[in-house]
């Protein structure tokens, strides 16, 4: 039995469109065009998978005239790349539909954003390793890993664009295809099940999402070029592709065309594949606050009443991102990433500078999910490949890391770790294939650091004193490079954190200013201190952090 499957098209100012595909044996099948913009017509279809495109006469002016053009339709939700590219309807009791999955885990609880500790994936390099045959990692690699992350104890992924992107191999910050999912990593259903399953593990799912531009030819450039995008670029020196022109307005149709084509991918993807956040890529480019903030309320709409954090990465950072008045509800901090990194690789040691680090408050952020702290991510080196330039090695080298992992832990934020951060991976960051090496946690050394990562987490998540805004630094020594700071709650909590920034052994380090007297327990090292009147005596080895809760 057929059912009558209506094919659209958005294209108000093209003359004229046609549906070709399988179904048709690729012959022309005539589109009307109707007053809303849109190109309509119905082909009866039994239940099936069916390969389809448009043809239409291109406004794009590095086209002729109304030439003829074949596109793919922007809209489609999975493409078939095998032997040329071309869009794919799936058809099931008389309706389209993207997959038949069914999920299972829509009612566990997940964490809220002061919560969070976020793992930024890469699925194509995150499973696997240097001798794994596979090419590159798929969803199903990434599920069978997921207990591994919750061993780490990380409660939040945060997936590298996943949209569909030419070739086999990308990091996706091209997205050709922005329904459709990246078909080398799986089908999507295989990315669902990802989700579902860290839905039931308690993890949030955060998509990294493309919205200043678009591969070069995504279909929208072929159609119409100037009615999404701008002409030309802004900034042609931070240029990835075309940009989407958000100010445009189509008076006629009474509707901005890019926010309306990026509003609707954004809520199919929160409802799809039910994500439960977004990093917008390159908001400085973006560089129209009432799209974003109009965006992100769409999201957290769609989203309905679970969790959803819309963070931002703009570069150079500002602080009128987010806040009362700011359109996203936290962004990435990059200051803090080069101030720890200068530290940690014995750069000047500046107080100040490390202050504000470590509270956003001091540079104008208001609440603890303000910001989005790290050590490194995707865009820059990973911490031991920048060591090892500096011919920092072995022992030297992690503790270093690990000095740096206390500071992420323990600073005003929200922490996120670049996949392999935590088992000390090494290899400069790279767009070509570059598969984590698991190997590495065979090592005592790289096990070490991975453990002391999961405490430190574990730390996080029994102590909420690392919840709140509230940091006070009551021990400041710039002739030794140490700084100390204290963070606490109204429940009593508190973590201090006694930091060394030299390459010095301070034996015997006196602070006669601690913060509390009463009896600590030094979490690195599993013991109790006692603290006087006369304050704290410590032993601090070079570029160490002792990081001490309160017992009483």
């Amino acid at each position: 039995m057929s059912s009558a499957i209506q094919f659209q098209l958005f294209a108000p100012h093209n003359e004229g469109a046609a549906l070709i595909g399988s179904f048709s044996n690729w012959e022309a099948i005539p589109m009307h065009k109707q007053k809303d913009g849109y190109f309509r017509t119905s082909v009866d279809l039994e239940d099936g998978v069916y390969q389809y495109k448009f043809r239409v006469q291109s406004k794009s002016w590095f086209f002729e005239p109304d030439q003829w053009v074949e596109v793919n339709d922007p809209y489609a939700t999975d493409i078939d790349a095998v032997g040329g590219e071309t869009g794919v309807v799936r058809v099931k009791d008389g309706k389209r539909i993207t997959d038949t999955y069914v999920w299972q885990h829509d009612d566990k609880p997940l964490p809220p954003d002061h919560e969070l500790v976020i793992y930024e994936m890469h699925i194509g390099d995150f499973s696997g390793g240097e001798n794994d045959a596979q090419e590159h990692g798929t969803y199903k690699d990434a599920i069978e890993k997921l207990d591994y992350l919750c061993e780490l104890g990380v409660n939040a992924i945060e997936l590298m664009p996943v949209k569909e992107y030419p070739g086999d191999h990308s990091w996706g910050y091209n997205p050709r295809y922005f329904f459709a999912t990246e078909s080398s990593y799986g089908t999507t259903a295989d990315l669902k099940q990802l989700i579902d399953e860290c839905h039931g593990r308690g993890m949030r799912v955060i998509l990294d999402g493309i919205y200043n531009h678009s591969e070069a030819e995504s279909p929208l450039t072929q159609i119409d070029h100037d009615y999404w995008y701008h002409h030309s670029p802004r900034d042609p020196e931070n240029n990835w592709g075309p940009e989407f022109n958000y100010e445009l307005y189509d008076e006629e149709l009474e509707t901005y065309p890019a926010r309306r084509f990026v509003g609707d991918t954004v809520r199919f993807w929160v409802q799809e594949y039910h994500i439960d956040g977004i990093r917008f890529d390159a908001a400085r480019q973006i560089a129209n606050y009432d799209f974003m903030r109009w965006i992100a309320q769409e999201a957290r709409h769609t989203a309905g009443p679970k969790p959803f954090y819309n963070i931002a990465e703009h570069i150079p950072e500002t602080t009128d991102l987010v806040g009362p008045e700011g359109p996203m509800d936290g962004c990435w901090h990059e200051s803090f990433y080069w101030c720890v990194l200068e530290h940690i690789c014995g750069g000047s040691f500046d107080l100040e500078r490390l202050k504000d680090a470590l509270d956003g408050k001091r540079q104008g952020y208001l609440g603890t999910t303000d910001i989005v702290n790290y050590l490194t991510n995707h865009d820059h080196e990973r911490v031991m490949s920048d060591l090892a330039k500096r011919e920092i090695f072995e022992v030297a080298a992690f503790k270093r890391v690990k000095l740096g992992a206390v500071l992420l832990m323990t600073a005003v934020g929200v922490p996120l770790i670049w996949m392999g951060e935590e088992f000390g991976e090494y290899k400069p960051k790279s767009p070509d294939p570059s598969k984590l090496e698991w190997a590495l946690l065979e090592n005592d050394l790289n096990r070490s650091l991975f453990e002391y990562y999961r405490g430190l987490i574990t730390l996080r998540k029994q102590n909420h004193a690392l919840y709140t805004e509230n940091i006070n630094f009551f021990h400041e020594d710039p002739d030794s490079n140490v700084l100390a700071y204290i963070r606490w709650n109204d429940a009593g909590d508190r973590v201090a954190v006694v930091a060394n920034f030299s390459d010095q052994f301070l034996a015997g380090y006196q602070i006669p200013d601690f913060s509390e007297v009463g009896t600590w327990h030094e979490w690195t090292g599993n013991y109790d201190v006692e603290v006087g009147d006369s304050g704290l005596t410590i032993d601090l080895g070079e570029y160490e952090a002792k990081v001490l809760v309160w017992q009483e």
